[in-house]
Formats: C-alpha cells, sequence, structure tokens
C-alpha cells in the first residue's frame, strides 16, 4: 500500500520518527508540496497524509487509486470534503490534539495586549525605570481582564476550554455557537452574534472555516464592535475579510486584532493586515 505525507515538515520538524507509519506500507515523505506538485506526488497512493496543502476537487479524478486523506490538524478546510465523498474517499482529522495549546495562545495574546509584559520589559532595560523618579513605573496603562465581557465565536472544545480560563479570570461570557452546547462547566449567555459583538470587550474565534464562515467578520458585522473592542483568531485565516479588517483598524472602530492566522500563509508583503495600526492601547 502506498502512503504519501505531502507536508510532512508540517507535523515533523525532526524530532518524531516517522517508524510506525512505515509499518503500515510503502510510505513517501515530502517535506513540502507546491501545488503543481501535487497530482504527481499523489498518483498512486492508497492514503495522503496533509496538513496545509489542498486537495480539492480537480485532483481526486486523476486519482483512482485514493482510499484515505489523514488530515493531520483539527481543522480540515484544506481538503474539500463533498468532492472526496463523491469519490467515495473517506477524510479524517485530529480534533484533539491543539485544544490546550490554543486556548494557552489566546491568553498569552490577551495578557500581551493588556499587560505589555514586552513593552515594560523593553522599557526597563532601556533605563526608563532607573531614570524614573517614583518606584511604581509604568508606560502604558494595564487592563485587567476580571470583569471584562469575552464574546465566544464557536464552542467546541477549544472554545470550551477558553470559556473555563476566561472564567478563573473572572471574565463575564457571551457566546454564539451553532450547536447547543451541552456538559457546561462554566456560566454564559447564549447571544446572536450581532449581540455578541455589540457587547463584547474581547472577540475570540473559535468556530471552523466553511462557506457559511467565509468572512465572517465584514464591514457589516464590524460596524457593530465597540471601537475599544479587540479581536482574536486563532482559528482561520479566512474567517476575516481582511481588508474590511484593515479599514476598521485605519478608522478605529477596532482597538485591535491578536491573530496568527491569515488567509494565505506564509503572509504575503501586500496583506493589508501588515499595514494597519497595532492597536497597542487596551480597552
Amino acid at each position: 500500500m502506498k502512503i504519501v505525507v505531502l507536508d510532512g515538515c508540517t507535523l515533523n520538524p525532526g524530532d518524531t520518527p516517522w517508524d510506525e507509519l512505515r509499518t503500515l506500507g510503502d510510505v513517501t515523505i515530502h517535506e513540502r508540496t507546491s501545488p503543481q506538485e501535487v497530482l504527481p506526488r499523489a498518483a498512486g497512493a492508497a492514503i495522503l497524509l496533509t496538513n496545509k496543502v489542498l486537495l480539492n476537487a480537480s485532483h481526486f479524478p486523476h486519482l483512482p487509486d485514493l482510499r484515505f486523506i489523514a488530515v493531520t490538524a483539527a481543522g480540515y478546510n484544506c481538503v474539500d470534503i463533498p468532492a472526496a465523498r463523491d469519490h467515495h474517499i473517506a477524510v479524517s482529522n485530529v480534533p484533539i490534539y491543539s485544544t490546550d495549546a490554543v486556548a494557552q495562545f489566546v491568553f498569552a495574546l490577551l495578557l500581551h495586549h493588556t499587560s505589555h509584559v514586552a513593552l515594560h520589559n523593553a522599557a526597563v532595560h532601556a533605563g526608563d525605570w532607573a531614570a524614573c523618579p517614583d518606584f511604581s513605573f509604568s508606560k502604558i496603562p494595564l487592563t485587567e481582564l476580571a470583569g471584562k465581557t469575552l464574546g465566544i465565536v464557536g464552542l467546541g472544545r477549544i472554545g470550551k476550554r477558553v470559556a473555563d480560563i476566561a472564567h478563573a479570570f473572572g471574565m463575564r461570557l457571551l457566546v454564539t455557537t451553532r450547536t447547543p452546547p451541552q456538559n457546561l462547566s462554566v456560566p454564559l449567555d447564549l447571544v446572536p452574534l450581532p449581540n455578541l459583538v455589540a457587547s463584547s470587550d474581547f472577540i475570540s474565534l473559535h468556530c471552523p472555516l466553511t462557506p457559511d464562515t467565509q468572512n465572517l467578520i465584514n464591514a457589516h458585522l464590524l460596524a457593530h464592535f465597540k471601537p475599544s473592542a479587540v479581536l482574536i483568531n486563532t482559528s482561520r485565516g479566512g474567517l476575516l475579510n481582511e481588508p474590511d479588517v484593515a479599514a476598521a483598524l485605519h478608522k478605529k472602530q477596532l482597538a485591535a486584532l491578536l491573530a496568527d492566522v491569515v488567509s494565505i500563509e506564509p503572509i504575503r508583503p501586500d496583506n493589508p493586515l501588515l499595514h494597519a495600526p497595532p492597536g497597542t492601547h487596551p480597552p
């Protein structure tokens, strides 16, 4: 059985052996695969492993031996699921591997924005505290999370974990979700999306990228945001209409964007978010 890994570098930077996978068949590992290389490399494979390499409807008619695609990530928007189904190709993902890591990073971004640790560390080393006449030194006001409202869009595994941590910080929780939540461990209020963004100090996105959520955050919805609100996206870059978000930052309709994803990755030099104001002032 032929198994092809299309972008091994995303899963294994060199510290994880592929030995167990090799016991299953004839394994070929490519560190990276360009769009033009997908078909030649996937030819004859029964199983493909991908993380970021796109597999769409145009590929499947040329891959008659393909029976299974393993997406080595929680999100699976890199595969055209309906087209795979039409060609009787099973698709799996890894829904739980990043839950704690992503939730932790949400709060790394939040605390970076509200506590400005890096800014103050640099200022201290630059001599600003030593030159300060007072023992209490700060460059910019700090914001406590306690009492602030966090709006969570999508209450899957990661959204629930973010809610748990936010509750521990003393934050009020508003949630928009397509599926009625069950087994909740913290108090929260379910509200429509326009109400959520209008009432939240911070909005954190935790929904999958689908045709329904593509460009979810757009000029129309941004008009409902508080100007002091902070948008957090650790889900998928395509959830944002990036020109609209950049325009909102320029017009101060949005205080800041905290994100580790964009619509095209690696980020392109002409991405409008690169040229938007950084939004250093907390709400």
